[in-house]
């Protein structure tokens, strides 16, 4: 006998729309949408958005508008902004969603570790003491005890408190 692993929710992923070119530029480019694509937030030099698949519930990532995959050609002024929201992201983090740690990191070129090297963007982890289990070293697979859309609603109404 097989064992099957479902998972329904990653249905929307494989039948939703395709996006043409760049993810991070389309969703730059789609403020209407921003509810749809789970954007916690945007300004005039980046947005944050949910991790659709994260590491851990609450990963979300700062993306600056302009599409570049070197962070050497970011403005100082957007990096510098960029540093600052993650300043209050991981207090978000910690104060707002009990986050016990954050793992902040840039995967830049596909060499780096980058899964959309075309684009940088900055990862903001939410860690948790405790927070691995078996599954994912025997299986490669990652369980999560809550809901995505839970998080983003409760990540979206703290924000305006830390941002």
């Amino acid at each position: 006998m097989k064992d099957i692993l479902y998972a329904p929710w990653r249905s929307e992923y494989i039948a939703g729309k395709e996006v043409e070119g760049c993810v991070f530029c389309h969703i730059s480019a789609n403020e209407q949408e921003d509810k749809e694509l789970h954007v916690l937030y945007r300004d005039e030099h980046c947005f944050i958005v949910m991790n659709r698949y994260p590491y851990t519930p609450g990963h979300f990532m700062i993306i600056p508008h302009l599409h570049t995959d070197k962070l050497e050609d970011l403005s100082t002024e957007t990096w510098l902004h960029m540093s600052a929201l993650a300043q209050k992201g991981v207090r978000l983090l910690k104060e707002g969603f009990g986050a016990h740690g954050v793992n902040i990191g840039m995967n830049l070129g596909k060499a780096g570790g980058a899964g959309i090297a075309e684009h940088i963007h900055m990862h903001l982890v939410p860690r948790w003491e405790r927070d691995t289990n078996f599954i994912t070293s025997i299986a490669q697979n990652r369980v999560y005890s809550t809901d995505f859309l839970k998080i983003y609603n409760k990540l979206k109404e703290l924000l305006p408190k830390y941002l």
